[in-house]
Parts: C-alpha cells; sequence; structure tokens
C-alpha cells in the first residue's frame, strides 16, 4: 500500500521535480470515487476499475492548471500551492460526501482468510493488496526501462528542452506522468477504503510517510521506493507491535508501554536521518550523468 503512493509520488518529484502535497488528496478523491461507484454499480472490482482513469484525469487537471505554471518556480511556490490543494479537494470532499467516512462493502469472496500455517491465517483481500503493488511494481519497471513512453520520460527527466526541441509535446507527456502518479495514489486510496473507510483526512496521515519512504530509497528511484517501503512498513509495523515487548526487559511494564508508542512513531523518522547522514542520495539513487 505503502508502495503504491510512494511510486506514483516518486514520479512526480523525481522526474518532474515537482513537490505534490496534493499528492493526499488524489488518494482521498480515489477512495471516495470508488465508495460512491461501489453502491452504484454493486461490485468493488468493478468499481475500481472505472475510478482509475477517472483519478487520472483528475491528476491530469492538476497538473494542467496547477502544477504546470509552477514547473519553474521554486519548491516552495510547489510547497504553498499544493496545501491550498489540499485544504480544496478536503472541502470539496465533505461538501460532496459530507463529514462521515463511507464504509466500503467487499464481495464475498474477498472476504474470507487462507490459512498458511495454524499460526499464520491472512485475510483474502490482503493478497489482493500485495498483488496489486506487485503488479503495480512490475508494470512501472516495464514502462520505464523498455518502453517508448519510458524512454521520453528518462529524457525529458534529463534534460526538458533539449526533448521539446526534438519535437516531442513535453507538456502532454509529462501531464501524462503526472496522471499515472494520481492513478497509482488513487490506487491506493481505492484498496485501502474497505479496511478503514473511506474519510476525510485519510491521505494525510500517509503522505509524510511516503515523502519518507522516497528520501530514504532515493528521489527519482522505483527501485528505491520499492526496497524502502517494504523497509519503512516493516519497521513502523513491527515497533508499534513489538517495541513494548523488548523494552518491558529493562524496564517497568508502564515505563515500556508509555514509552513504546512514542519511539514507535520515532523509528522511521530516525531511519530517515541515518540514511540521509550516510547516504544524502538515498539507498537506490538514480543514475544520472
Amino acid at each position: 500500500m505503502l508502495f503504491l503512493v510512494a511510486s506514483g509520488l516518486t514520479l512526480v518529484f523525481g522526474i518532474l521535480d515537482f513537490v505534490n502535497l496534493a499528492h493526499a488528496s488524489l488518494y482521498l478523491i480515489g477512495a471516495f470515487i470508488c465508495a460512491t461507484l461501489t453502491f452504484a454499480l454493486g461490485n468493488f472490482l468493478i468499481a475500481v476499475v472505472v475510478a482509475l482513469p477517472l483519478t487520472g484525469l483528475i491528476g491530469w487537471a492538476v497538473e494542467r492548471f496547477v502544477a504546470r505554471p509552477l514547473y519553474e518556480r521554486d519548491h516552495l511556490d510547489h510547497v504553498l500551492a499544493t496545501f491550498g490543494l489540499i485544504l480544496v479537494f478536503e472541502t470539496l470532499a465533505h461538501l460532496i460526501w459530507g463529514p462521515e467516512g463511507i464504509a466500503v462493502p467487499l464481495p464475498e469472496f474477498l472476504q474470507g482468510q487462507i490459512v498458511l500455517s495454524e499460526t499464520l491465517i491472512i485475510p483474502s483481500y490482503r493478497f489482493l493488496i500485495i498483488g496489486a503493488g506487485l503488479a503495480a511494481a512490475g508494470g512501472l519497471f516495464w514502462m520505464v526501462n523498455f518502453t517508448r513512453l519510458g524512454m521520453l520520460i528518462r529524457a525529458g527527466a534529463s534534460n526538458r528542452t533539449m526533448v521539446s526541441a526534438l519535437g516531442i509535446n513535453i507538456e502532454m507527456l509529462f501531464g501524462l506522468v503526472f496522471a499515472i502518479g494520481a492513478t497509482l495514489a488513487g490506487l491506493a486510496g481505492m484498496l485501502v477504503a474497505p479496511i478503514t473507510e473511506a474519510n476525510i483526512g485519510m491521505g494525510n496521515s500517509i503522505i509524510i510517510t511516503a515523502f519518507v519512504v522516497i528520501i530514504v530509497g532515493g528521489i527519482g528511484s522505483m527501485k528505491g521506493a520499492f526496497v524502502a517501503a517494504l523497509l519503512i512498513g516493516l519497521i513502523d509495523t513491527l515497533g508499534r507491535s513489538f517495541l513494548d515487548d523488548i523494552f518491558k526487559i529493562f524496564m517497568s511494564p508502564s515505563a515500556a508501554e508509555n514509552s513504546a508508542p512514542a519511539i514507535s512513531a520515532m523509528l522511521i523518522y530516525i531511519i530517515m536521518a541515518v540514511v540521509l547522514a550516510l547516504k544524502p542520495q538515498g539507498l537506490f539513487p538514480p543514475k544520472v550523468r
């Protein structure tokens, strides 16, 4: 799930050099559109298929009317503009869908569990999320490295002026990249909605972690986003689950229960600080001349 958000973010940030805080809002909008279509169409999976291009279209509109005029400006202007977009999207979601969250029902065949061993039982829907993440990773790797579109994206990231001079519509290319990033963010929101429900503010809890992922992995690196998403996800989850038990070894139970949540919340930022100190370009920085 974290990779789906971080991969779209690293596409936009790493290739277009645009800091898009509103990526979290596209995650939110994708979840709400999917929730609405699920009730309208009566099937969650069909709703996802229909909602993906709609979210991509919204991402293209954001690029065309907000991001494109700001490409030549510095990152502070990007942050201010896209933070304003977060407020706009959240207010629109409040007006359209109301303040309450929307619980998204799953098809019956995704509500079961798969027993891998006596102690390891995994909900079927979690395998769907894992499969979606792996499919997105494989698709992005193939697109960026083995297609003409990927070649143009890499060239545009390296020297957009030269690519434009060779007759490539660089504005259309960048709009497509932004739309792909938005679609990935929307997909993550759609997949998480049945677990946590679609609710206003859901994107705010994941965007900072997604930025940590792309910084640890290397800005612009899909391989880095994939590895760092797994690393950060595991550290965060294991820290919240087992850190208090570790602390109880050398401190009182009450002190361990009070300190473990605070330390576990800090772990991913400690990892980021260590990576920045030892390897400022990230674990897998993209190859540049």
